[in-house]
């Protein structure tokens, strides 16, 4: 199982937004998978090219490299704090991501899927820079949105040219770009429409908005532009055109091919080179790509196309190369927008939560909670703070958090340890059956992406325990002792009932269930973190161009031991006589009023 997570970009820290759309929902099926025993591969990390970085280099001063090396970080600091479980998380510049994009692009090119083209590149008055197309803004041509961008209209879906655009101005500056003509290389898409219409109508299981997006953006099919007048990515590996300073491949090209190079990293790191293999010319193997809405794109039409190409399997026909026949995916799982008064989150118009800012002040598993029980599965959602807090209060503290520490408590004072219980009555029987039959419920859910509902029948079994100990009154018969192997039997209940809840909470929220594990007097890892390592850039290989990786750089990724935790899916029974201490608080209330206000870096505005 190949989890493949979208490459966050390295200009800036990350806000809730991004990791609703592409980080918690790839964790939660990710760790799903694990606890049912798959073989799971999770990969990504941060996108370093392209025009966006230069520009916001230019903006604080600083050299490109250096930007990336520091928001590279500080992204690994917010995606390792948030608890996301991946095998590897590394960067797009590393050596090994320059030599397996350029095989890439040389597989293409020698099968005749890369095109030279003369085409009209738009570059700014006042500096002479080229603008990328996402840099150009203007009215769509096709369905008149005000703020398409020119490589695409967010609103229609449509894929854009720059020229294409009515009144197309600068995001940088506000000018009005000129447009020449420049040479450049483009995947031949039309050449790749029979191939990928017959793949993707054979996906009858994705999310239904984006099955039809994707099958949307056939019927419009333009050969797309791969490389990029800028003097910051990757060399294209053409004779005659590698050692030009100022000819790059295009950094969406190189960003998609990050998950492949993310996992040949990964197996060389593991001591096994050949071992991404497993996930990508196993045609058993199955492969999930999150990602939030706008990059659907991407991943459902230009890289399957680039894998298609590769192998050979368009109009052009064509051989396999090196690498061989390599995986596409067998779903695209794509998020709706997160969204903060009912605007996209954006660092640069002031719209935004930073994860940092979330973690140090509220932890990791209260976001993620709210992302999986309030977030964009399926639509857009607005984040409030007063949503925020009534779910974290209403739903974990006084559901969750109240149901381990009264049940615990109570074993602990009547007993110290997990009692052994007798007989079980109807009412017993009732509330175990229907955990039982959740768990599967959950199960099926998060094997389908469905995250919401997997975490609403989690929390609803949570409320129909509260319900039980309620009308149980183990309080009571706490106080008359020819009831004590009644109360005995009612709290082990509650604790059996704990602990599968528990487990299926496990996904979503990972270092909470790790606390009711221990609370249940359980030791060891249940529930793996990951853990950040600083590495090298050591690898000798064939690069062709300017500007390459220098050899020797060292920067931090994220991987983990998740292969030796305990969490499993299905009942663990809870143990009588299993030694029991008495439970700290499990949650953390919050301050009704942060509802009404923000906390100091997120306030409300009135």
């Amino acid at each position: 199982m190949l989890v493949s997570v979208a490459w966050p970009y390295a200009n800036g820290p990350r806000h809730i937004g991004h990791v609703a759309g592409f980080g918690v929902p790839s964790d939660v099926f990710a760790r799903y998978q694990r606890m049912i025993g798959a073989n799971v591969l999770m990969v990504s990390g941060t996108d370093e090219h392209g025009t966006p970085l230069l520009v916001q280099a230019d903006k604080e001063g600083v050299s490109v490299k250096e930007l990336a090396d520091r928001y590279n970080r500080q992204i690994v600091e917010d995606l390792a704090g948030l608890g996301l479980s991946y095998d590897l998380f590394t960067r797009t510049t590393t050596r090994n991501h320059y030599a397996v994009v350029q095989e890439l692009f040389k597989g293409l090119y020698e099968n005749g899927y890369m095109i030279k083209q003369t085409t009209m590149g738009a570059i700014s008055p006042s500096t002479g820079r080229t603008l990328p197309d996402r840099y150009i803004e203007g009215t769509c041509p096709i369905c008149g949105a005000p703020d398409a961008r020119g490589d695409q209209c967010d609103t229609c879906g449509n894929q854009l040219d720059p020229a294409d655009l009515i009144n197309p101005v600068s995001k940088i500056n506000g000018e009005t770009p000129e447009f020449i003509e420049t040479e450049h290389f483009l995947l031949d898409l039309p050449a790749l429409a029979e191939a990928l219409g017959a793949w993707l109508e054979g996906r009858t299981d994705w999310r239904p908005n984006v099955l039809k997006f994707s099958l949307n953006l056939l019927e419009d099919l333009r050969p797309r532009a791969m490389s990029r007048d800028i003097d910051w990515g990757i060399p294209i590996p053409v004779e005659g055109w590698e050692n030009k300073p100022t000819k790059k491949l295009y950094v969406w090209f190189d960003a998609v091919v990050g998950y492949l190079s993310a996992s040949i990293e990964w197996a060389k790191r593991s001591g096994d080179p050949e071992a991404w293999r497993q996930w990508w010319t196993n045609p058993e193997a199955k492969s999930y790509y999150f990602m939030g809405k706008d990059n659907i794109t991407f991943h459902s039409q230009i890289w399957p196309a680039e894998l298609l190409g590769y192998q050979g399997k368009g109009a052009k026909g064509g051989s396999v190369h090196a690498l061989g026949e390599l995986n596409l995916p067998t779903e695209v799982v794509s998020s709706e927008f997160l969204t903060m008064s009912g605007s996209k989150f954006s660092s640069s118009k002031g719209v935004v939560i930073y994860v940092k800012d979330f973690l140090k002040e509220f932890g990791p598993d209260p976001l993620r909670y709210f992302i999986a029980v309030a977030g964009p599965e399926t639509n857009d959602t607005d984040f409030t703070w007063e949503e925020f807090v009534r779910r974290v209060n209403n739903e974990l503290a006084n559901g969750w958090g109240n149901l381990v520490n009264r049940a615990v408590s109570m074993a602990y004072k009547n007993f110290g340890a997990v009692p052994a219980p007798a007989a079980l009555e109807p009412a017993d029987e009732a509330i175990l059956a229907q955990a039982d039959k959740a768990m599967a419920e959950v199960g099926e859910a998060l094997a389908h992406s469905h995250f919401k509902q997997g975490i609403t029948a989690v929390m609803h079994v949570v409320g129909e325990a509260n319900a039980y100990i309620a009308e149980m009154e183990p309080w009571k018969l706490a106080k008359d002792d020819s009831q004590r192997e009644r109360l005995a039997t009612v709290l082990w209940t509650a604790l059996q009932v704990i602990s599968d809840c528990n487990v299926m909470l496990t996904p979503y929220l990972p270092h909470t269930a790790q606390k009711v594990h221990e609370t249940l007097g359980r030791e060891g890892v249940w529930a793996a973190t990951p853990e950040i390592r600083e590495v090298v850039d050591d690898e000798p290989l064939e690069l062709v161009g300017v500007g390459l990786p220098e050899l020797g750089q060292t920067y931090p990724i994220i991987t983990g031991d998740y292969a030796n935790q305990q969490a499993t899916w299905g009942r663990v029974e809870v143990v009588p006589g299993t030694e029991l201490a008495k439970p700290k608080p499990l949650i953390a209330k919050l301050d009704p009023e942060l509802g009404e206000t923000g906390p100091e870096w997120a306030p409300v505005s009135k």
